[in-house]
């Protein structure tokens, strides 16, 4: 089969896509036969390389993904060949203290599918079955394969760890990116005024169509002064901060007493600087959130589905032109996720 890998971790030119071996599921897997798959930034920082993960080489890369099920292993009960389904990329023990309680992504032994395990972003991949969500008809290939990653850490950071109610504040950082675009709908969702921060009037425009009162062009205007003028110098109950040191202390600088920052990521670095004065004397809270538990993953994909939540996608691209794919997050071009499908299927 085809699928994209690479042997090396460095820049853009070391992803290839050729031939690779056919996967053969376990007993208690699935092969699916990919439609369609989707990059986030871990995807980048895979392919660069992080500390403490030591990948087999060639590596698989992609956590998201959705196509129809080739066959089941023996152990398999939930999923039969022809079921549409999609990729839930986190691999848990099931059987540590935190997974016994039901917080599955806070597992001692913590996986995610594409970074420390082999990826989706192939012709064909062999799932665990627990980390597949069915998908039903009429969900085109593209929204299935872009939503489960981005929709999950966005509702698990708003509606669990920071918890948002009808009528409070939400500042939301990088709106045109995947975990961006989510948590600017999902705040929506939830009852709050929803900001957000864009890097271009366009990536505003955007932002506002989705659900935000008010966004603010980072490349133009500081945006906690700007906060702080939207809301009466009072501040934000919440600021969603996936990119990390570049925005670490005008995040803080944007919540009201009170108030609190939830982080899933640091795109631009994970060592900021931080007043801990502002923290203390304002009594601010500092979330951390990772992925979803499988019952987080049920709840805002049951939305997705529905079409209550929009995945938008910002280009389709053959899987073959995955390092095009990466530049464009790399350049924080465009607004949503991008979707690479597998070579095989245009030209079916």
């Amino acid at each position: 089969m085809q699928a994209v890998q690479f042997t090396d971790h460095g820049d853009r030119d070391v992803i290839e896509h050729g031939e690779y071996p056919d996967p053969e599921p376990g007993d208690e897997e699935v092969l699916v036969d990919v439609k369609a798959g989707a990059l986030n930034h871990l995807d980048i920082w895979t392919r660069r390389g992080l500390p403490g993960v030591d990948l087999d080489m060639p590596h698989v890369p992609g956590s998201d993904g959705a196509g129809v099920v080739e066959r089941v292993g023996e152990d398999v009960t939930r999923f039969s060949s022809g079921d549409r389904v999609a990729v839930a990329a986190g691999v848990y023990c099931g059987e540590c203290e935190y997974c016994r309680r039901g917080e599955h992504s806070m597992c001692v032994n913590y996986r995610i599918i594409g970074e420390h395990l082999p990826g989706v972003h192939s012709e064909r991949a062999a799932v665990p079955a627990d980390n597949l969500v069915p998908v039903p008809e009429g969900v085109d290939w593209a929204t299935a394969a872009a939503a489960p990653l981005v929709f999950q850490t966005a509702w698990r950071m708003l509606t669990t760890r920071a918890d948002v109610s009808p009528g409070e504040d939400v500042l939301v950082l990088g709106a045109s990116g995947g975990v961006g675009h989510a948590a600017v709908q999902i705040a929506d969702y939830a009852g709050a005024t929803v900001y957000a921060t864009g890097g271009s009037d366009e990536k505003c425009a955007y932002a506002a169509e989705i659900g935000a009162e008010a966004a603010i062009n980072y490349e133009r205007d500081d945006f906690a002064e700007e906060i702080r003028d939207l809301t009466g110098k009072r501040g934000v109950d919440v600021v969603v901060d996936h990119v990390g040191a570049a925005t670490w202390t005008d995040s803080l600088a944007s919540l009201a007493k009170g108030g609190r920052l939830v982080t899933c990521g640091a795109t631009t670095g994970h060592a900021p600087e931080t007043n801990i004065n502002r923290i203390f004397w304002n009594q601010l809270s500092v979330l951390g959130s990772t992925m979803a538990t499988p019952g987080e993953i049920d709840d805002v994909l049951d939305l997705v589905w529905d079409a209550e939540f929009e995945v938008r996608i910002r280009d389709r691209l053959p899987m073959s032109e995955t390092a095009r794919a990466h530049r464009m997050l790399e350049n924080r071009e465009g607004f949503g996720k991008v979707v690479v499908i597998p070579d095989s299927e245009l030209d079916a």
